[in-house]
């Protein structure tokens, strides 16, 4: 399947094909090299997160508003 193929599905299929792609990859993320520059950012998301700057939004909830706006 190529991109314009899956561009073209229902929004609810999208997200399950995101759904297995981010599944796959938690899987595999100990074996990303990733570079000084990305774990920084990282770093900082973290600490914006730490400092209530930032809030983390439950991705469940998050796909069920998807669409609805």
């Amino acid at each position: 399947m190529v991109a314009t193929e899956v561009l073209q599905l229902p929004l609810r299929e999208r997200l399950h094909i995101m759904e297995v792609i981010w599944a796959d990859l938690r899987e595999r993320a100990d074996s990303f090299e990733i570079s000084q520059d990305q774990k920084d950012l990282l770093d900082s998301r973290r600490a914006a997160v730490a400092d209530g700057v930032s809030k983390i939004h439950d991705w469940d909830r998050v796909k069920h508003l998807i669409g609805q706006a």
